[in-house]
């Protein structure tokens, strides 16, 4: 008679050991993880908005024209090329508009006023904006200089 050979697997308490301790991780794990997600998507909403500001300055340096940014709603931004100077959406010129809603959905974007980036880079019209979501406040500011930063 032959000796049996040895079994190769998982035993089926083994595998229900394993799923427990993954469901009582995930059970702990997942709230946290739902605490979190609004403060990345204010800190993601800010970024977006810096980035967005850079830009308008670096175009405005690099086509020597201005570029304008006009907050729309509490969720709307536009950019525009202003290739006339004149602070309105003429024919021909470039704009962008971006709705933080699509990817941030639960902030909202306010303004205290619409900033003008300059041929030289400096920015007058100054503006705070302001984020805000259920996470907490953020503020995006321009200098004179032009700078913009997240504080």
């Amino acid at each position: 008679m032959r000796p049996s050979a040895p079994t190769a697997g998982f035993s089926l308490l083994g595998q229900m050991i394993t799923l427990a301790l993954a469901g009582i991780m995930l059970t702990i794990a997942v709230p946290g993880y739902l605490k979190m997600m609004p403060r990345h998507r204010l800190h993601g909403a800010a970024r977006q908005v810096t980035g967005d500001l850079m830009w308008a300055r670096m175009k405005a340096i690099q086509r020597s024209n201005r570029y304008r940014i006009f907050f729309l709603n509490d969720h709307e931004y536009r950019i525009l090329d202003d290739a006339d100077n004149d602070g309105t959406v003429d024919p021909g010129e470039w704009t962008f508009t971006r709705d933080l809603q699509a990817d941030y959905g639960d902030v909202v974007v306010r303004s205290n006023n619409n900033p003008v980036f300059s041929p030289r880079g400096t920015a007058s019209h100054l503006a705070t904006i302001t984020l805000t979501n259920p996470a907490g406040t953020k503020r995006v500011s321009i200098s004179i200089a032009g700078r913009v930063r997240i504080r």
